[in-house]
């Protein structure tokens, strides 16, 4: 909700409608002095509310996300993209989708129907991940070409590459959503074992001993630390939502700013 989300946008964001002369209790700050020096008496500006927001929701589906060891990111992916959407509507504000991989792969236009949202969950829910992989850059530039107006975007992912979305978040208000299973950052002693990666399609073979796992486990925190100081240095609000949690929560800490 609006309300309770920290905007980065100025301004009081509000439309002109009428002048009226000035009455006591008004606003001197909304005195037109243009119009007051002509009349000789004091006129101010009437003005309506304008708190519609345009919300974009963007997911990024490459192969990695068709994991889980309760059930695929995927799936995770798709429930916070709804909890986002049926939100937006709920308070009145424009809702627009995109998905991408390393291209767009769809683009719902800014809507308030609730069809919007089910048609983008389905969508997400049908699509084929495997093989595909992510450009963050391709997702970073499409999205500030093509969004005019400043909006509250919220790019939903697994971030195993970290993004450089700088230039997006000085002219937009940018939030990350981590999708991750336990067990790709914490995986269990396997032994020798085969694993095809659902990215590229490559096969690892190996003795995942506790050796091997235990610094596969680091490096993935070293990743995370890295990709948590480069969204905090770009001005980037994030939280992470694991496939066996409680998306709502997380989602409703990430707009009390928490």
């Amino acid at each position: 909700m609006v309300g309770n989300n920290p905007s980065i946008f100025q301004g009081e964001g509000y439309d002109f409608i009428e002048l009226r002369e000035y009455m006591p209790g008004d606003d001197i700050r909304h005195i037109d002095w243009n119009i007051t020096a002509k009349m000789q008496k004091p006129f101010i500006k009437i003005f309506r509310e304008e708190r519609e927001l345009s919300v974009v929701v963007v997911s990024v589906l490459n192969g990695s996300v068709h994991f889980g060891s309760k059930r695929f990111k995927q799936e995770a992916i798709a429930e916070v993209a709804a909890l986002l959407g049926f939100s937006t509507l709920k308070n009145g504000d424009l809702l627009s989708s995109y998905i991408f991989t390393d291209e767009m792969v769809s683009h719902a236009k800014p809507s308030k129907k609730l069809s919007s949202v089910q048609k983008s969950v389905e969508e997400i829910l049908s699509f084929d991940a495997i093989n595909k992989k992510v450009d963050f850059k391709f997702i970073a530039d499409t999205l500030f070409k093509r969004l005019k107006r400043k909006s509250l975007i919220l790019i939903i992912g697994d971030y195993f590459e970290i993004p450089d979305f700088r230039l997006l978040a000085r002219k937009h208000e940018v939030l990350s959503v981590i999708v991750r299973d336990h067990l790709e950052e914490n995986p269990p002693e396997m032994g020798f074992a085969s694993l095809i990666d659902p990215q590229s399609g490559a096969v690892l073979e190996g003795d995942f001993n506790a050796s091997s796992v235990r610094t596969y486990s680091q490096k993935v925190a070293a990743h995370d630390h890295r990709l948590f100081e480069r969204l905090r240095r770009d001005g980037i609000r994030f939280t992470k939502v694991y496939t066996d949690s409680i998306a709502g929560v997380k989602l409703r800490r990430l707009f009390e700013g928490r």
